[in-house]
């Protein structure tokens, strides 16, 4: 009777284990890119879609999450208005694990952010500039931004470091 009732124990644990494999409360799995890519996030990250780092097209970007911010900033002129992902919506889509990203221009420019100094509303990674794609001429195709308006401590040579236009790659570190 005791080894039926292990056997029957054990038959049970197993469709259970079947039916919630490990890793069931993971995120979900990013799309494979149907475009090009504009973004690669490499590092300390749990959710990979091309080798061990993931790729974004604009449309998976955009998933993340869109959100609207007019600012001024020091490098045009006037207010703008920019729409793309808030950086910690995206780095918590790619289940990032580290207390830093290395945020990588096209043009060899780069800049840390520590994570702690990311909020659920800046910095943003902009993919249109008042409506329009931005081309690699025009900080494009993603830029970094603040509400530099909004706050004193945006205002500043650090946030302006770590405003990265032409945006290519992120780096979850330590």
């Amino acid at each position: 009777m005791k080894q039926q009732k292990f056997w029957r124990l054990l038959a049970t644990a197993t469709l259970l284990a079947a039916a919630f494999p490990a890793g069931a409360n993971s995120l979900p799995p990013l799309s494979p890119p149907k475009g090009e890519v504009l973004l690669t996030v490499c590092g300390k990250i749990k959710v990979r879609n091309q080798g061990d780092c993931a790729a974004f097209d604009l449309a998976e970007i955009r998933s993340v999450g869109p959100v609207t911010m007019e600012t001024t900033t020091i490098w045009t002129d006037g207010i703008q208005k920019f729409e793309g992902v808030p950086l910690r919506a995206l780095l918590e889509r790619v289940g990032a694990e580290g207390q830093h990203v290395w945020a990588a221009a096209a043009n060899d420019y780069g800049a840390d952010i520590p994570l702690v100094e990311t909020g659920t509303e800046a910095p943003v990674i902009a993919y249109l500039l008042n409506g329009d794609v931005m081309s690699l001429r025009d900080k494009g195709p993603l830029w970094i931004v603040y509400p530099y308006d909004a706050d004193i401590r945006y205002r500043s040579d650090v946030a302006y470091s770590r405003s990265v236009w032409q945006l290519v790659s992120l780096n979850v570190t330590e």
